[in-house]
């Protein structure tokens, strides 16, 4: 019970934050905005770190649709011109426990400045 936690969008990214966890990860957050230096909130991300830049995006089935490619593509774009690296996970990440994912999530933390045991 005590690793519930309201706000996800998906059992994937559930599944997801607590491959992260057993890790040895830092919890990410769910769903909080992105905002810029004037306080405008432009998206929020599926996982985040904030103190790390860094939003996660589970890309679930829909976003091989065309008219959400073109959102996402818009997405992206606003993560670099906001200073933030998002990370994009689908279903091939999650096999083994997650595993595919964990690593690199783990890659761009520790190139964000993370290290283990902190």
């Amino acid at each position: 019970m005590e690793l519930i936690r309201a706000g996800s969008d998906s059992p994937q990214e559930t599944l997801l934050r607590l491959a992260l966890i057993r890790a040895g990860m830092p919890e990410p957050e769910l769903n909080v905005a992105i905002t810029d230096s004037t306080g405008q909130r432009h998206h929020e991300p599926d996982l985040s770190y904030r103190t790390y830049r860094i939003g996660i995006e589970y890309e679930g089935e829909h976003h091989g649709e065309e008219g959400q490619i073109v959102r996402d593509i818009a997405r992206s774009e606003r993560y670099a011109a906001l200073g933030w690296t998002e990370i994009r996970i689908s279903k091939r990440h999650m096999l083994n426990d997650a595993k595919p994912a964990v690593a690199k999530i783990r890659t761009a933390l520790v190139q964000a400045g993370w290290r283990p045991g902190r």
